[in-house]
This record gives structure tokens, sequence and C-alpha cells, in this order.
């Protein structure tokens, strides 16, 4: 197939060599239901709570406020209807933002249909939340503010510590997605005074199908799976043992790397988008451009007079895997939301393409990119130009 270079890693991630390893050597011999008492259950359910210890010192916090999910989609629904169920009892209302991950987004519409008040605070230029507009949203009927910690487009890291803060002032819980930031910069629900928080082994270079919900010790829970008692109650089904093993050899990786790999990434970064502004003209970096701001491996780039799909394709078959913030659905072309709700027109919305790098990416690939890209969009732009 020639070269392969796999910049995606902001919607998945490949399986780190020692999860493969560690997974592979554990799946033929620990197939016992780690729920089961005997011995063949007893050592399943020994690397789920090894699992466990892992995931809690990764996101300071202790092992018991810990349930395994199937990823952060349902970890994010599980949050939201545990404060809907609140608010069912009692009254109140939910606060979020407009560049949330979808399973946040469209959990929003599913419970404005039920009736519930949701408001959404706007983001700025830079895709960071505009705290003066989130401060006008709160409220003592606040029952939830749920902000992500890394936006999966744009790369933009949100003040979570600082919203927490807030939303505790106005005697809310917070919850935030920091899917994307695992690996890739500190977190910590002690320090950041978090009530919920969600991710998925499958972006840290863990396996796909299996998340973590944080739920602080005291906080409300209901189970949006029911059946057995699994997760002390809280989560029914069969344990996925091998997976939630995988997920947490990954988790100690991603805490013994976070600060080379942190580096490393925006290093990559920079150096793309660089070289990116230097040889194609009339572009635009998307959101956050300061380094504490932003997610380190992504970089977003709005191409003036071309379509990203027609980019992306064209990457793909030069062995460049990217991602476009637009999406072809129903025969239209919808822009990404992201965008558009950081005040990008939509033109530029329509031509951009997010390049998000991960672990297993070098140097040789960013400059490879730097190669092939600019021949693309000249070309791309000469048909449209005829067109």
């Amino acid at each position: 197939m020639g070269r392969m270079i796999y910049l995606d890693n902001n919607a998945t991630t490949q399986m780190a060599p020692e999860v493969i390893k560690a997974i592979s050597e554990a799946e033929p011999v620990v197939y016992g239901n780690a729920s089961s008492m005997h011995t063949f259950g007893r050592e399943a359910q020994r690397l789920v709570e090894e699992a466990r210890g892992n995931v809690a010192e990764l996101l300071d916090c202790q092992p018991s406020e810990i349930t395994f999910t199937s990823g952060a989609s349902e970890t994010n629904n599980t949050v939201f209807m545990i404060a809907k169920s609140i608010i069912d009892r009692k009254g109140g209302r939910i606060v979020t933002t407009t560049i949330e991950h979808p399973s946040i987004i469209e959990t929003v519409k599913y419970l404005r249909k039920q009736g519930i008040h949701v408001d959404q605070a706007p983001v700025s230029a830079d895709g960071r939340v505009r705290m003066d507009e989130l401060e006008k949203l709160m409220g003592p009927d606040v029952v939830l503010v749920s902000v992500m910690t890394g936006n999966n487009e744009t790369g933009a890291i949100q003040p979570i510590k600082e919203i927490s803060a807030l939303a505790h002032r106005f005697g809310a819980m917070m919850h935030t997605d920091a899917t994307q930031a695992i690996g890739k910069m500190q977190v910590s629900c002690k320090d950041w005074d978090l009530d919920y928080l969600s991710c998925s082994g499958h972006k840290f270079y863990g396996p796909k199908g299996v998340g973590v919900m944080y739920a602080r010790k005291g906080r409300p829970f209901e189970p949006l799976v029911h059946g057995g008692e699994q997760e002390h109650g809280r989560r029914a089904g069969t344990y996925n043992t091998i997976a939630i093993y995988g997920l947490g050899v990954a988790a100690k990786l991603a805490k013994e790397n976070i600060a080379e790999e942190s580096h490393r990434l925006w290093a990559m970064r920079e150096r793309l988008r660089e070289g990116i502004l230097a040889n194609v003209p009339n572009v635009v970096v998307n959101g956050c451009k300061e380094r504490e701001n932003c997610l380190p491996g992504t970089l977003d780039v709005s191409f003036e007079n071309v379509e990203g799909e027609s980019i992306l394709l064209m990457l793909d078959m030069a062995g460049i895997a990217v991602s476009t913030g637009s999406a072809c659905a129903t025969g239209s072309l919808e822009p990404s939301y992201v965008l558009l709700a950081g005040g990008l027109d939509i033109e530029l919305a329509h031509g951009s393409i997010r390049f998000s790098l991960g672990r297993f990416n070098t140097m040789e690939d960013v400059d490879y990119v730097i190669e092939v890209l600019p021949p693309i969009i000249r070309r791309l732009r000469q048909l449209s130009t005829r067109g």
C-alpha cells in the first residue's frame, strides 16, 4: 500500500504494544466471569481491580470512585440522566456549552424534548468557553454543569478547575468529559474538585468498547444499565474483563509517559503548523493558539476555496489519514458546529481539516505531510476556479 501515516488519533488510537501483549497473554487463561466466587472468577476480578487501581492513579481519585462502562458516550449519558432524575423530582436546570461531544449535544436535544431546561454557554474565537457568559447562566437552580476538558476538533482546553469552582459556588455538581485530555495533560479529579468525569480507553492506546465513569463519593448515582449487581449496582452486565484489563495497562502507561508525550506531541504539532503556514497560502488555524490552552497533538486548519472532504480524500490517496469537521449526512453537507460556535465563517468551516498526532507518529511523518499537502491544495484550488 506504500507509505501510510495515521493522523486521526482524536478519533481513535492504535493499541499500545504493551496493551496488546498484556491482553493476549491474559485472554486464553482468564476467562471466568468476574462476578463468580470460584477461582476462575476471582482471577478475573483481580484483573478488574488492578485496572481500577491504575485508572484511579491516573485520574487522582479513589478506586471505589471508578465505574467501568462501555465508553465515554455511555458515561456522559449516565451523568445527564442522573441530573434529569434530580430535576424530575426537585426541578432545576443543566448548563453545558455549544461545543461538547455529540454524545452530550444529542443528549441535550433529547432532554429538551422531555421538558428539561438546558442552557449552553458560548465560546470565543479560540474555542474556550466565555466565563462571563457562563457565569450569567448560573443560579441556585442549576443542578449540573458539564464542560469538556479538551475539544476533539480544535484542541481547546477549558479552565475546568475554575469552572468547577463556579459550579460549586452556586451549589451545582461539576462534570467534565476528559476523553481527549487523558494521556496528553495532567487530569486530577481531586485538584479540579470534580463530581463526575468521563473517558474512553481507545483514546489513549487502550481497547475500544471500554470506558470510565468517575463519580465522587457521596454524589448521586443512578445506573443507566439495570440488571445485575456488577460495579456495586452502578452498571449491570458481565464484565468485559480483558478490555478492562487492557484499559488499566493503558492508564498506567499514560501516567508514566504524560510529560514526555505532551512535549513530543506539541513539537510535532508546531512543526506541522509552521510548515503548513509557510507553504500553503490563505489558511486559517482554528481554535487555540497558546500552548497552555491547547491539546498538544491537535491542529485544526481551514483552507480557503477548498472542501475539506476533497482534501481528506486526496490525502488518503497519498497514504495520509486525517479527519474533517464536516460530515455528509442525508445528502447534505453540514459544517462543523464546533467551528461555527467559535465564529468561523461557514465557507472556512467547510474547508477544515483536523490533524491529530499520537504516540506512534514521528517528525518524518510531519515532514511528509508538509511535502504532500501543498500540491494537493494547489490542485484542488485550480479545479475549484475552473469549476
